[in-house]
């Protein structure tokens, strides 16, 4: 029987010296990425991405865009304490932090680093009108049926391509083979099998929950462009007319700087980039995510 602690220990990771993961153009070319037998870099192992760092910066540290080191590692801690606060009466509680995965702590003061104010941009008129609409759709269908009032997340169908601030389960294995890339995340056991072979994008009319990737490479740099999204699962308000560009680059043994940009001129008024560490971690474990999971029964229950 595996125990919490070993789990621990299998999954504490290496985490760089720069605390704040962000690789100058310099710092990533004093490592040479080891290659696949093709020839490609090579990006295979196990992979964590967790980090309490927020996505937008927080309206405390509107004027601070990074924190010491000590300042990190005291917040990221903080974090995963907070988990063991007594739960509110009548709530039963959830993981504590005996549960959770432990993080990178960065000292930049959100992932989200363009724009320079660590904010999502403002929305568009017609992004504002489309999150009213699907409220408004998501009402209409808890009318019907209370099974479509919850979310992709509950409904244990997917967690989305970005996985942010999930506090567990934030493992992702890279595999590769001559013309291919897989991107496996432990959340959902949701796996990406990225083509690298130039072919064009599915037609518009076909939507997936998790988009429709096609790879390439420049230089060291895996680019990944994810197109094809449904509109059920937004992306911090984005839908079906989203294009996610991923930026994969090994800069040293035990660390990838991973990058992604959201470009969705229906919703925002300008593109958006985030940076996230992903450094050695894992193991991945089955994500079981409906065995013993009453909560979708007794709520519907609560509901009829």
């Amino acid at each position: 029987m595996l125990t919490r602690s070993f789990v621990i220990g299998l999954r504490v990771v290496t985490v760089v010296a720069a605390l704040g993961f962000t690789v100058l153009p310099g710092e990533a070319q004093k490592y040479v990425a080891p290659r696949t037998p093709w020839g490609d870099p090579d990006l295979q192992g196990l992979w964590s991405n967790q980090t309490a760092t927020p996505l937008e910066r927080p309206d405390a540290l509107r004027d601070a865009a990074t924190l010491t080191p000590e300042e990190a590692e005291e917040r990221e801690e903080a974090a995963r304490l907070s988990a063991d606060r007594p739960p509110a009466p009548g709530d039963p509680g959830t993981y504590n932090a005996f549960w959770r995965d432990p993080g990178k702590a960065l000292t930049r003061t959100s992932l989200i680093v363009d724009p320079p104010d660590g904010r999502l941009p403002a929305l568009t008129a017609e992004g504002r009108e489309r999150i009213a609409a699907r409220a408004a759709a998501t009402r209409v269908r808890a009318s019907v049926n209370p099974w479509e009032e919850y979310p992709a997340w509950t409904r244990c169908i997917t967690r989305g391509v970005i996985k942010i601030g999930s506090f567990y389960s934030s493992s992702h294995q890279i595999f590769q083979a001559p013309g291919y890339v897989v991107i496996a995340q432990e959340l959902i056991n949701e796996s990406r099998i990225v083509p690298l072979d130039g072919r064009p994008h599915l037609s518009p009319a076909i939507r997936n929950w998790m988009g429709d990737s096609r790879g390439r490479w420049e230089g060291d740099t895996l680019v990944v462009e994810t197109t094809n999204f449904v509109d059920k699962n937004p992306l911090r308000g984005s839908g079906d007319t989203m294009r996610l560009v991923e930026r994969f680059t090994r800069v040293g043994p035990d660390a990838i700087d991973y990058q992604f940009t959201v470009d969705d001129p229906h919703v925002f008024t300008r593109p958006w980039t985030a940076v996230m560490p992903m450094t050695t971690g894992g193991p991945i474990f089955e994500y079981a995510c409906h065995e013993g999971n009453y909560s979708i029964r007794n709520m519907l229950t609560g509901a009829q």
